[in-house]
Order: C-alpha cells, then sequence, then structure tokens
C-alpha cells in the first residue's frame, strides 16, 4: 500500500482500474485530493474528473445511489452537484462499486474564504429549500443507507443516554438531556422531503467568497429535513444562525429535532475523541433554547 493509501486504495490501485475498465482516461495523472473524507477515498483524474471508492461496504450503497439521483436533482438545484460521468464495478482486488465524475472548483467552505457568512448562510438555506422541493418519487426513504439521518433520532437514543453517561462532569448532562428528550417528543409527522444529510462545512465548496457547490450525497434520502439544519450550531452563530433560521423557515417541532440530532454527534464525537471543538458545539446547541 503506498503513502496514500486507506482501506487497501491507493493512486496505483486506482490507475489499474481506470485502466482495466475506461481505457479513454488510462494515462491521465490520479493524484489524492486535499480534504479526503473518511467513508470514501477520491482522486483527482486529469484535470476535470475525480475517481471516488467506498472505504468499507457500509459505505457502498451511496455509490448507486448518488449515481441514479445526481442526475435527476442537479437540474433542480441553485448551485452545482457532482456530475456522474461512469460507474466503475470492483476489480483487481478492489471489492466494491464506485464512480468517476467531474471535479467542482471550490475549497470547503471556511470564514477565510467566504465573503459575507450571512448572506453564505441565506445561499445554504436556500440551497436546502430547493433541495426540499424536489420530486420525491421513489425516493429512498430515511434508514440504514442513510445512517438514519430522515428518519427519527430515536434510533440513537441508547447510544446518546451511553454518552450522556460517560460526558457526566464535562458537559450540563441535564440540560442535554432535557433538549435530548424535546427533539423525540418533537415527533415528524410531514410528508417525506429530499435531504441531503450530512450538510457541513467540508461539503459546502465555496469559490469567489459564494457557495458554489455542494457535495457528498452519500447520507441523502427522503424524509424529515430536520437533520439538514445542524449546520445551525455547528458553523453559524449569532446574526449567520439568525439568518440561516429565518432563510429556511421551519416549524419549531422540525428545530427541536435539528437540535438533538446536532447534540448527539457532538456528545458522540466528544465521548470517542475528546475534540474540544464538540464542546462548543453542545454549549451552542443548550443555550440556544
Amino acid at each position: 500500500m503506498n503513502a496514500d493509501g486507506r482501506a487497501g486504495i491507493d493512486a496505483a490501485l486506482v490507475r489499474r482500474l481506470i485502466a482495466a475498465q475506461f481505457p479513454q482516461w488510462r494515462g491521465l495523472p490520479v493524484i489524492p485530493v486535499e480534504n479526503d473524507g473518511w467513508d470514501n477515498r477520491t482522486y483527482r483524474l486529469g484535470d476535470d474528473m475525480t475517481v471516488r471508492l467506498p472505504t468499507a461496504e457500509g459505505y457502498v450503497p451511496a455509490v448507486a445511489k448518488e449515481n441514479h439521483w445526481l442526475p435527476r436533482l442537479a437540474p433542480c438545484l441553485p448551485v452545482a452537484v457532482p456530475p456522474i460521468l461512469a460507474m466503475g464495478v470492483p476489480g483487481d482486488g478492489y471489492p466494491f462499486p464506485w464512480s468517476v465524475r467531474g471535479w467542482l472548483p471550490g475549497a470547503p467552505a471556511d470564514r477565510g474564504h467566504i465573503d459575507d457568512m450571512s448572506r453564505f448562510a441565506v445561499a445554504v438555506a436556500e440551497f436546502l429549500i430547493a433541495l426540499q422541493r424536489c420530486d420525491t418519487t421513489d425516493g429512498p426513504l430515511g434508514g440504514a443507507h442513510s445512517w438514519y439521518r430522515g428518519a427519527s433520532p430515536a434510533h440513537y437514543d441508547e447510544a446518546t443516554r451511553r454518552c450522556l453517561a460517560v460526558l457526566a462532569g464535562r458537559v450540563d448532562t441535564t440540560r442535554a438531556a432535557a433538549v435530548w428528550d424535546a427533539a423525540l417528543a418533537a415527533e415528524w409527522r410531514g410528508t417525506p422531503v429530499w435531504f441531503h444529510g450530512d450538510i457541513a462545512s467540508g461539503n459546502l465548496l465555496v469559490a469567489d467568497g459564494k457557495l458554489a457547490a455542494v457535495i457528498d450525497f452519500g447520507t441523502s434520502g427522503i424524509g424529515d429535513p430536520a437533520c439538514d439544519l445542524v449546520i445551525a450550531w455547528t458553523m453559524f452563530a449569532g446574526e449567520d444562525r439568525a439568518a440561516f433560521r429565518h432563510a429556511v423557515g421551519q416549524d419549531d417541532g422540525t428545530w427541536a429535532r435539528a437540535r438533538g440530532w446536532a447534540l448527539w454527534k457532538a456528545l458522540l464525537v466528544l465521548a470517542k475523541s475528546g475534540a474540544t471543538e464538540q464542546e462548543r458545539v453542545i454549549n451552542e446547541v443548550l443555550a440556544d433554547g
């Protein structure tokens, strides 16, 4: 395995897969992307394409889902999403399907790249509203393929309670439990809409200071859109959060569930890794009641 390898994936493997299955692209340079995810390995293929390969079986359903749905969703969305160019099959010892996509310019969102955070927050809200208006016919209901985004946060009740027990004394577990209970009580009874499932800074690309693209629809599906509001606490604050909340709308119950989703993930990461950034997120969620 080369230095860039993870889960048995490296640039040499990608070159072999391309040569065997898409010989028209044989010989193009294959280079790991600078900002890679965990669920998939992504490589630049020449100047205009990327190759995306799941790192484990649990991430495989996202390949066919994105390849089927992204071309259908793209025309209805206000910013670019990954264009699907080809779908690869297992080969050369690599056991999963994989895909070739068009390269989208831009950098992962952070304050240093964004001209106006409140306008950016509104742009993210507008993307979510447009996504929710997309045709849901035959869309995949939230469940195991989306890691239960779009379904009830109650799926993670046991894990959340364990995290609260582990973190007693480090976070205000009494208030956190109240936020979690409120999320479970605010049961969703709406009509399923499209959700992305992982609206986070790494999946929002910025170019020329503005939102230019949204990537990684692996956890997308149709269901409750509350999971897509987590960015209100993970990236936005103050006026930016207020602008996002006003632009995206949603009722109080949806926001209660969104707080629960944000709390669950922050508690989980904090309990596993001790990452102090998650304490900030937890405090933001607890303060915004």
